[in-house]
């Protein structure tokens, strides 16, 4: 069972459109190795996410083995998103079980995925700065090589 799946209420969607080459509904059990060879995440990483509770609920074979669902794949595709935002892995984890916990933390989940955007949006900002001085000095040496040239001439 995913962490979707937990609640038994409508879910959004996660993060990314459906990935290609990825098994039909009904017919979606991924071994980790299949898992890994799809997200690029490491079987340790996988079984990281287990123990923390960012994803508990991984469906298991007779045999013990994990088996991950598309809805699996697509909770992945959301965590990498929300790694990318630089969310403390706290508070990945903690979003995760307000999903889990069901409709009525709809406002917990809107206020810590807005304090994530506001921190990216600074972010974005503090690139931007460091790109305008990157692109002055690139064009300074750009200037003081052509005459330099032109000196030389």
């Amino acid at each position: 069972m995913t962490v979707m799946e937990t609640t038994g209420t409508r879910t959004d969607s996660c993060a990314v459109p459906p990935q290609f080459g990825r098994r039909p509904e009904g017919q979606d059990s991924y071994t980790i190795s299949e898992v890994v060879a799809l997200t690029g995440l490491t079987a340790h990483t996988l079984r990281w996410y287990e123990r923390i509770g960012l994803m508990p609920h991984i469906d298991r074979s007779h045999t013990g083995q994990r088996r991950y669902s598309n809805r699996d794949l697509d909770w992945l595709a959301l965590v990498g998103k929300l790694r990318l935002t630089g969310m403390p892995v706290a508070d990945m984890v903690r979003y995760a079980e307000l999903v889990r916990e069901g409709d009525h933390t709809y406002g917990d989940r809107f206020e810590l995925l807005k304090a994530t955007r506001e921190d990216v949006l600074a972010r974005i900002a503090e690139l931007q700065d460091t790109l305008a001085v990157l692109d002055r000095k690139i064009g300074f040496y750009a200037d003081a090589g052509r005459a330099l040239a032109s000196e030389r001439s």
